[in-house]
């Protein structure tokens, strides 16, 4: 797992979490910047998960590959679920949907990176 990029998406994810669940205290519904915010992020994740890929083929794997691989699925699939959910529900709680997709995104950065580094 590539660390600079791992903590750049990081540190987007939880920005975004705090603007969303700030508007979702504030009753505000999901605009069209937070919904780009939301795709922006979610082609970062997908950036980070490519190079996630890339590393399987250097040499060194993860000890538990399934798992690895169910990891950077769900990882890839997070953003977008969240963002479908929330047009689905365009009051504040969508709002609350895409800052709990974003709050989610980190922790499953960082067991990606737990799961990477025991190699076998």
């Amino acid at each position: 797992m590539n660390g600079p990029l791992s903590v750049v998406t990081i540190v987007a994810a939880l920005l975004l979490a705090v603007w969303y669940l700030v508007r979702a205290a504030l009753d505000r519904a999901p605009g069209r910047a937070d919904l780009l915010a939301t795709v922006a992020l979610g082609a970062l994740v997908t950036v980070l998960v490519v190079v996630a890929v890339i590393g399987l083929f250097d040499g060194s794997r993860p000890q538990e590959i399934a798992t690895f691989g169910g990891y950077l699925f769900t990882t890839l699939a997070f953003a977008p679920t969240a963002l479908v959910l929330a047009r689905m529900e365009p009051t504040r709680w969508g709002n609350l949907i895409l800052g709990i997709g974003a709050l989610v995104l980190p922790v499953l950065i960082l067991r990606l990176q737990q799961i990477a580094s025991v190699t076998a």
